[in-house]
């Protein structure tokens, strides 16, 4: 079964946003979006990062495991931010699909 041929086609009203300029985009549910995106990308970094070991007289502890963690997160905003994986996109157009059934 074809998967994308079982899914229903966005409204004109889902495609115009999703395509339209960022200037144009409902504020809101695209910094929901990205919010989103940032998570997943968070969480991929995350689970990359537990390889890591540190070595020297300087590295392990508690704080540096505070501090990856920040440093994860600040990488999933800022991939985000930076066009991300193409997440944030597709969960715009679910919020915008979300609403308009809604309404």
């Amino acid at each position: 079964m074809n998967i994308a041929a079982a899914a229903p086609a966005p409204s004109a009203f889902v495609q115009a946003q999703t395509n339209a300029a960022p200037a144009r985009r409902d504020e809101r549910a695209w910094a929901a979006a990205q919010d989103f995106e940032a998570s997943f990308v968070s969480v991929m970094f995350q689970t990359m990062f537990e390889g890591i070991k540190t070595d020297g007289p300087f590295g392990g502890g508690q704080g540096e495991n505070v501090f990856r963690s920040l440093m994860v997160d600040e990488y999933g905003k800022q991939m985000a931010r930076a066009g991300g994986i193409g997440i944030a996109d597709q969960v715009y157009s679910e919020i915008l699909k979300l609403q308009e059934h809604g309404r």
